[in-house]
């Protein structure tokens, strides 16, 4: 019988199997190195907009980011300044207000 080896230790050594467990553990922590796109307010949904201008009437949207699960964080300022943040679904549903 032929067993493939890794150097001295063949691959059903314990180091290997935590090697690649640490290595599952890391990738899925991380989110799979996905992240928000930029993305300018023209590709926002119009029904988005609206949704975020009814919830924040007194913002003035400037940026917006396409996340990976599919929703549409849409980001702006109040009159005073402060940085305002809303996260809609696609279907208009708010997720997040910050």
């Amino acid at each position: 019988m032929t067993r493939v080896a890794m150097g001295e230790r063949g691959v059903s050594s314990p180091r290997f199997f935590w090697f690649v467990l640490l290595l599952f553990v890391f990738m899925g922590c991380s989110g799979g190195g996905q992240r928000p796109v930029p993305i300018t307010l023209d590709e926002v949904p119009e029904s988005v907009m609206k949704v975020a201008r009814q919830k924040l009437p007194d913002v003035k949207f400037e940026r917006a980011m396409r996340k990976p699960n599919g929703e549409y964080e849409v980001i702006g300022k109040n009159k005073s300044g402060k940085v305002r943040e809303i996260d809609i679904a696609p279907d208009g549903t708010v997720t997040e207000i910050e």
